[in-house]
């Protein structure tokens, strides 16, 4: 047996032909509604650029906040990218026109459908609201366009009045359904029951957009797909309203290695989409983060630095070039017996298994913590085992 994972993919139980699970995503909407965030034109076009180049499916902008960010708008749609531009707006027939005007090809349009959202927010009757989802689907359609409906807070929307909305919608055309948990309330189960309820009874293809607010969400974007949902919403680093929504990297990881879905992304541009976002905004990503964190492929106690020095694969799931990032292993006070012997060999010091125990017990005495970070490549992990 070569592969480390195999055992571990017996559980996961995959399926002889797996299916395609599209991102769109919308660091140049949801992400812009991140505290502190406003992206230049620019610095939207250079995102959706490269956004395109990785892979994924669709990219949403909202041309409806301001003329800049409608200029922004058709800039993009004018690149010819591969990816489709959505251009998002409310379930209102001014905020379409505004996307016409855009040349867009694809639109989306939210409307609040639970009973907070309706009385608090909208101050319309389900009547109302349900009439309004039609003539937004309608309007859209009667001038071409491909559309994607979400109904806002279905989570906590009377489940009958949901399947109302998407049954009336499906019959008007609309090309997508979006199922958001839009205050991040929902356990997997629960994610899992709510898009199931409406993949029973609807054809139309389904979306997850759900927030992170409780730290669920890429957890309640796969319990979506697993329920029948086809595409998750993602931003880069998973910026956005509040605390976000699942990041792209964590999503496209998953996406690849654990649902084995079938897209072309390219993995290698994680960590410089994660820097660009970072230089944009200067939002640093946790140190801990998955895959693009300072911290997500360093190694430290000394039991991890003794196997990793013999096969990384022994504490990482997946080698850090394929995501762009880069392994490092931590000398301290942890570093134990066998880092200590490679710290010597690095310095040019003759080593021996005593010599390297004192080394070990000398950093532990010094009681200093970490004392240093040295990046570990492939090419110096098949040193490492041919002098074994």
């Amino acid at each position: 047996m070569t592969d480390p994972n195999y055992y571990a993919n017996m559980y996961n139980a995959y399926e002889k032909k797996p299916k395609k699970i599209r991102v769109l995503d919308s660091t140049l909407r949801e992400g812009e509604q991140h505290p502190g965030i406003s992206f230049t034109n620019k610095q939207r076009i250079q995102i959706a650029w490269m956004l395109d180049y990785f892979g994924v499916d669709q990219i949403e902008i909202s041309p409806i906040i301001s003329k800049d960010h409608e200029t922004s708008t058709k800039t993009i749609i004018k690149q010819g990218l591969k990816a489709d531009i959505v251009s998002h707006g409310r379930a209102l027939k001014q905020d379409i026109d505004i996307s016409l005007k855009c040349d867009a090809k694809w639109v989306a349009a939210y409307l609040g459908i639970s009973d907070i959202h309706l009385k608090d927010k909208l101050r319309i009757t389900r009547e109302e609201a349900l009439k309004r989802s039609v003539e937004t689907v309608e309007y859209a359609k009667s001038h071409g366009l491909k559309i994607r409906f979400t109904v806002e807070d279905g989570s906590r929307a009377d489940p009958k009045f949901l399947m109302q909305v998407c049954k009336a919608i499906e019959e008007a055309g609309v090309d997508r359904i979006s199922l958001p948990d839009t205050v991040g309330i929902m356990r997997p189960i629960g994610m899992y029951n709510f898009v199931k309820k409406v993949r029973n009874e609807i054809d139309t293809p389904l979306d997850a957009h759900v927030h992170n607010d409780i730290g669920f969400a890429l957890a309640n974007a796969f319990a979506a797909c697993d329920a029948g949902v086809d595409q998750i919403h993602t931003t880069i680093d998973g910026i956005g309203e509040r605390t976000g929504i699942p990041s792209l990297a964590e999503t496209a990881v998953a996406l690849t290695f654990l649902y084995k879905s079938p897209n072309d992304f390219r993995l290698d541009m994680l960590m410089d989409l994660s820097r660009l976002i970072e230089q944009y905004t200067s939002i640093k990503p946790y140190d801990s983060k998955p895959i693009v964190g300072s911290s997500a492929y360093k190694h430290k106690a000394g039991t991890h630095l003794a196997a990793i020095l013999r096969n990384p694969a022994a504490y990482e799931p997946i080698p850090p070039r394929i995501v762009g990032n880069r392994r490092r292993i931590v000398f301290g006070e942890l570093a134990g017996k066998t880092g200590a012997a490679y710290l010597m060999s690095l310095l040019g010091l003759e080593k021996d298994e005593q010599s390297a125990k004192n080394v070990a017990s000398g950093l532990k005495n010094l009681r200093m913590g970490d004392l240093m970070e040295i990046p570990l490549e492939d090419r110096i992990e098949k040193k490492i085992i041919n002098d074994k």
